[in-house]
């Protein structure tokens, strides 16, 4: 039930808007704009490198037809770019611009925006106002990294487990080993496929699509993958030669340890790590935190199945609460470092999606940290149980060892003056006596070892509680962290902003204000485009639109502003029509805030409806 509700999570989290990590800097020409020639090309902007696809740039002219284009490329080779060439004769009206890029940590980003040549045109091409993805590809694909990082975490946690706790029965963890490096293989082939729809938003059924394939294998997502399953394939190789040895040998631990360092890389390589600011310190911290989760919460996996088995020593136990508290502390480091990498500040802990999840992620982690406290707890007085029974058993077998299974009769038979000397005789049990189970249930210890008393037999079974909930606890965290990488960065989010203002590009550009005037076709809306949209003089650019979303002509258009907490205005932007759509070339706003812009749309020469709607006026 736990893993299905992670699922649904993963499959709607974040629905809608594509969630990506790059961000548009800014837009040449700008949204909304009003230019007076045709621009020779369309240049866009990002927070971080992009990379192009075949479709990365989709033009439309006022007639809803496609805009022949050139090859999609970065502008003066510049990586955070992308531009796009338009034919000489453009014409004149609002031009739609559809584009879709991926950025430079495999995850596709898409968006459109419009301008206009000459004026506004009576009609325009629709902007898309459908998922950036298709739902589909885009549940497959977060399900496919969800299994890839819990299969990871198991398959690298259970071989360091074995390797560092030195447990004296492997042969319950081989199962759980075969099955992570199973999923771990499956899900890798599940997201190459997936790559290429994944990137251009298209369906499922075109994972097998031989030029998808091509272009994901040419990119350093697909080479990442790639990487990984030719890793997965020496780690089978490894496992198989492993399989009928009890102890690790030096050149298998150095071989595992190199395996393990590389999947984590590929993580790095095609994750948040691989851009930004400091990548090099970034991707060395993004390794150690992955291998630092996997030594946690694999080795609880592994614990979780020796406690099932009942062949589990408090050593080993003591032995893994150390490594654990060791994993703690790097996380605890480089979960530092990459949280400040992705926040960029404080207030966007509560303010930024990114912030909240995270949030919710220290959470999770709080309660595995507790559940991890109880465990060692538990550990510790299990090990004092074991110390205090094996002390007691030495002591008994001091004084009654003649009263064991096996003992010794000498046996002398008169074969004229020679004796033969003694020899050992197996007794049986006396009548009543105890008796091992061919296979010992699960829980209970193996064959040969003695009984648990009560009170070990209660540490152990509060020891795998506790464990337990760690386990349970640790599948909430993965499923948080996956969440949490496709989702925008708040420092990308703040630096977009910041960009935007320099750039000219204010959020409230463009604005459209419904009206109703209530007689028959006295509904529509109204799009009002604000240049540069800060304080001081701005253009002022407004086109009707009827309810089929066509041009409307009406008698009259008034538009002023107020900002009600300097007690400014209304000040009147003295709209004049132009024959198509109306314009101001010049309103002045004196002060930056949050102004209230009231239109007045006047359909008949009796019916006119008056709407007020907030746009924000930057310094």
């Amino acid at each position: 039930m736990l893993l299905g509700a992670l699922l649904v999570l993963l499959l709607f989290a974040g629905a809608g808007q594509a969630s990506a990590h790059a961000a548009l800097r800014g837009a040449d020409p700008a949204d909304g704009s009003v230019v007076k020639t045709a621009p020779r090309s369309i240049t866009l902007t990002f927070t971080e490198s992009v990379g192009l696809l075949d479709d990365s740039f989709r033009v439309f002219d006022p007639d809803n037809r496609r805009v022949e284009t050139g090859r999609a490329q970065h502008a003066d080779g510049r990586a955070d770019t992308a531009r796009v060439t338009l034919p000489g004769k453009l014409g004149t009206g609002t031009f739609t611009v559809a584009w879709r890029v991926v950025s430079a940590d495999s995850h596709p980003i898409a968006g459109a925006f419009t301008f206009s040549v000459g004026a506004p045109s009576a009609t325009r091409a629709p902007l898309s106002t459908g998922p950036a993805e298709d739902p589909a590809t885009a549940g497959l694909f977060k399900i496919g990294r969800y299994l890839a990082y819990g299969a990871a975490a198991v398959l690298i946690g259970t071989a360091l487990f074995v390797a560092v706790c030195r447990p004296p029965e492997v042969r319950p963890l081989r199962r759980p080993l075969v099955a992570a490096w199973s999923v771990f293989t499956g899900s890798t082939v599940l997201l190459l496929l997936l790559r290429a729809p994944y990137e251009t938003g298209a369906d499922p059924a075109q994972a097998l699509d031989p030029s998808g394939l091509t272009r994901t294998l040419s990119g350093r997502p697909g080479i990442a993958l790639v990487v990984r399953l030719a890793l997965l394939a020496a780690a089978a190789v490894l496992l198989l030669r492993q399989r009928r040895r009890e102890r690790l040998s030096p050149a298998t631990l150095a071989a595992a340890s190199v395996l393990a360092v590389g999947l984590a890389l590929t993580w790095a390589a095609a994750e948040h790590a691989s851009a930004g600011i400091q990548v090099p310190v970034a991707m060395t911290s993004s390794v150690l935190h992955l291998l630092a989760t996997a030594a946690w919460l694999g080795g609880l996996t592994a614990l979780l199945t020796l406690l099932h088995r009942g062949a589990l020593p408090a050593a080993v136990a003591a032995r893994f609460s150390r490594l654990a508290a060791a994993s703690v502390a790097v996380l605890a480091v480089t979960g530092v470092y990459q949280s400040w990498r992705g926040l960029g500040s404080l207030d966007a802990l509560t303010d930024s999606s990114y912030g909240r999840l995270l949030l919710a992620k220290l959470a999770a982690v709080a309660l595995l940290l507790t559940a991890g406290m109880l465990s060692r707890r538990w550990t510790g007085r299990l090990a004092r149980a074991e110390t205090a029974v094996t002390g007691d058993t030495q002591g008994t077998t001091s004084t009654e060892g003649t009263t064991a299974v096996e003992t010794e009769a000498k046996v002398t038979v008169d074969a004229g003056s020679m004796d033969r000397a003694p020899v050992r005789e197996r007794v049986p049990q006396p009548a009543g006596g105890p008796s091992l189970p061919d296979e010992p249930p699960a829980g209970e210890p193996p064959a040969g070892e003695p009984p648990l008393t009560p009170a070990e037999d209660a540490h152990r079974r509060a020891l795998r509680r506790s464990v337990l909930a760690e386990v349970v606890v640790s599948v909430v965290v993965l499923g948080l962290t996956t969440v949490l990488t496709g989702t925008l960065p708040a420092r990308a989010e703040a630096e977009a902003a910041t960009a935007e203002q320099s750039a000219g590009l204010p959020v409230a550009s463009v604005t459209t204000i419904p009206f109703d005037a209530g007689a028959t076709g006295g509904r529509g809306t109204v799009q009002i485009t604000l240049d540069p949209g800060r304080v001081g003089d701005n253009s002022v650019q407004a086109v009707v639109y009827g309810p089929d979303g066509g041009f409307a002509d009406i008698p009259e258009l008034r538009l002023s502003f107020t900002l009600p907490s300097q007690d400014v205005g209304p000040l009147d932007a003295g709209l004049t029509d132009r024959g198509g759509y109306w314009s101001a070339t010049s309103v002045n706003l004196p002060i930056a805030g949050d102004w209230e812009m009231r239109v007045t749309v006047r359909t008949t020469e009796i019916d006119q409806v008056s709407e007020t709607k907030q746009v924000r006026i930057l310094r």
